[in-house]
């Protein structure tokens, strides 16, 4: 288990320098104007990604981890749906850039990165597909290699110094490599012949089964669609609304201390979405024990992980931000400090979500981040104007907040219940392998 979270760490490490790498580039080559501009619509074409793919990623974890090969089922309609909605969000991104113009160059960024709507659902499903087979390395290097293509593409941008558009037209091109990669690495899933981890090789009979009707699928799938559009909102539309506000530079003081916050955030994910979710769905049919664990101690261990982190990165972004963004960036150092207490909140959250969602209460947590969704934006629409930058990372936290609470309470009651909680001496007979180890 620790070498498989660790190698997911050292990927997720990686994607961070990466990712947080291209930022810095990008910001000393463009004009502040360009790099707000440019995040915006990166940040809004990340807010389509979940209706891209349309849940059906996080659908795989679920029905393959209590249904095992049966859950070959799903695979083709639920694919024809995801294409589905990718077309009809790739048209949408397109004629949003066409409403741009006479604005040539808003208009041509606008296009060029709408074919990273196509590369994130790709990706999404492609993880998945590893997940199920146990393939951490795998998932770990097709996460990381889209994040090298674009810092060669910011490098290729510094070093000639060449335009926004230019930057675009690079990441668009990732973008279909990581389409036809994803494909590739897809297919045996695809043909329903994969093996799965922690079940039986599939047999023929197992996969033939009828699929799902459509309504079924939609109905099964639109939690994850509404959740993970939720989660979005809360990593990318203060900067969304800054840009429209306030304009791209202003958009920019924001982008930069959201880009530490993203790449903090990857930390639950990786241990979560990447490692636990598929197994904690096996384990709420078949080890109450397993899942009693993950409340206790998983949960209580992110939060004093995020604590910590955030303590880490307040005091930090006081120096790296200018030193590394350039002096014109030093106003983006006390908003990071600030979005920084949303920190353990976020850690603490993911750890009771990914319970949610395995333990059958899946609309309940919906329907809390919905709440929490509607509390920013509320929030955001009377702290931007009124505070500026400053308020919409104020708006942030006290909507992570919110979430956090609700979530919390939800995982006691619907998860714990009157179940005793296991102790520390029960975590070191699980880790110590004393007793079966939960797979």
């Amino acid at each position: 288990m620790l070498a498989q979270v660790g190698l997911l760490g050292l990927s997720q490490a990686g994607v961070t320098v990466a990712a947080f790498g291209s930022q810095v580039l990008l910001a000393r080559t463009l004009s502040r104007a360009d790099f707000g501009s440019l995040t915006a619509v990166l940040a809004v074409v990340s807010l389509t990604a979940p209706v891209a793919v349309f849940g059906v990623s996080e659908l795989w974890l679920q029905v393959f981890g209590q249904e095992g090969a049966r859950a070959y089922r799903w695979v083709v309609p639920s694919l024809r749906l995801a294409g589905v909605a990718c077309a009809v969000l790739l048209l949408g991104v397109l004629a949003w850039s066409a409403a741009e113009l006479p604005d040539t160059t808003a208009a041509a960024v606008r296009a060029l990165l709408a074919t990273v709507v196509v590369a994130q659902a790709a990706l999404a499903l492609a993880g998945s597909v590893r997940q199920l087979r146990g393939d951490y390395r795998g998932l770990s290097a097709l996460q990381l290699a889209p994040h090298l293509g674009r810092v060669l593409v910011t490098l290729a941008v510094w070093a000639a110094g060449l335009s926004v558009v230019a930057v675009a037209a690079g990441y668009a091109v990732v973008a279909v490599a990581t389409v036809a990669a994803c494909l590739l690495v897809s297919r045996e899933f695809r043909r329903g012949a994969m093996p799965l981890e922690g079940h039986p090789v599939p047999a023929p009979s197992a996969t033939s089964d009828a699929g799902p009707r459509l309504g079924h699928l939609v109905g099964a799938t639109t939690p994850y669609v509404l959740g993970n559009v939720c989660y979005l909102l809360g990593i990318h539309f203060g900067t969304v609304l800054t840009a429209e506000l306030l304009g791209g530079a202003a958009a920019a003081l924001l982008a930069v201390p959201m880009s530490v916050l993203i790449a903090v955030y990857l930390v639950p994910r990786v241990v979560y979405q990447q490692y636990l979710l598929g197994k904690l769905h096996r384990w709420a049919g078949s080890d109450a024990e397993a899942v009693l664990l993950a409340y206790r101690w998983g949960s209580a261990g992110m939060v004093l992980l995020g604590a910590v982190v955030a303590a880490a990165v307040a005091l930090g972004g006081l120096v790296a931000l200018p030193l590394l963004f350039g002096p014109e960036y030093r106003a983006a150092a006390p908003v990071l400090a600030v979005l920084a207490l949303a920190v353990p909140f976020r850690f603490g959250g993911a750890a009771v979500a990914a319970l949610l969602t395995s333990g059958g209460l899946l609309r309940r947590k919906v329907a809390y981040q919905t709440v929490g969704a509607l509390v920013l934006l509320v929030a955001l629409a009377v702290a931007v104007p009124a505070w500026g930058v400053r308020g919409a990372a104020g708006a942030t936290v006290l909507a992570e907040a919110v979430l956090c609470c609700l979530l919390w309470v939800a995982a006691r009651r619907g998860v714990v219940g009157d179940s005793p909680l296991p102790t520390w001496r029960d975590l070191r007979r699980r880790l110590s392998r004393e007793a079966p180890r939960a797979s």
